[in-house]
């Protein structure tokens, strides 16, 4: 599927008129073409069509230590919103599952494997992402992150090498994470979630 140029556009025009993260990041992700690996669809059967809302300031409420009040704080810690899909964009959810789902669990990963959202954050998520072989389109992305962003962050030059490698260690080890409903895990201690899914119990932000 080559760039849907309309769709492309009509992302950027949603953006700018209501702000919604989640609605701009499936469009794009989808009208730039990106797709799951064909054989991953069993893999990705349970979340079809599964984008519930996401609700800062509930997940605010549950015990420290929570899976849902640490990825609230990092929301909140950084500015940041969920990415809440419409419903009115269910036809793409559906089809393009990769595209949904990826865009919506982007800072749940950010979350669980203790990257910060600087450039060497952001590189050891791909990193990941790319290690787990969700799509070629992330291999892609790979490639031009380890080239520009040590030049557009020079400083964080050796924070981006060792995420890097950080990522695709944790990619490798861990559960295919792309299939699992995480939004069911809000109340479950952090620590529990991610030894659940093959990841270290607790992390260091980097």
């Amino acid at each position: 599927m080559g760039i849907q140029v309309k769709q492309l556009y009509r992302a950027f025009q949603l953006y700018q008129n209501s702000g919604k993260l989640g609605d701009f990041a499936l469009l794009k992700a989808d009208a730039l073409g990106a797709q799951a690996n064909p054989n991953l669809a069993p893999k990705l059967a349970a979340v079809t069509g599964y984008y519930p809302e996401i609700n800062v300031e509930h997940l605010l409420q549950y015990p420290p230590g929570t899976f849902g009040r640490e990825y609230a704080e990092h929301l909140t810690k950084n500015c940041l919103k969920p990415f809440n899909v419409s419903p009115e964009f269910d036809a793409i959810a559906q089809r393009n599952v990769f595209a949904l789902r990826y865009a919506v669990t982007h800072d749940i990963f950010h979350c669980l494997l203790g990257f910060d959202t600087s450039y060497a954050g952001e590189i050891g998520v791909l990193a990941f992402a790319a290690a787990q072989n969700y799509s070629p389109s992330l291999k892609v992305s790979l490639t031009f992150a380890k080239i520009f962003y040590p030049l557009l962050a020079p400083r964080q030059r050796g924070a981006i090498g060792a995420n890097l490698a950080k990522g695709q260690e944790l990619g490798k080890q861990a559960d295919f994470l792309l299939g699992y409903r995480f939004e069911d895990h809000w109340h479950e201690p952090v620590a529990q979630v991610r030894q659940r899914l093959g990841l270290p119990a607790t992390v260091e932000q980097s």
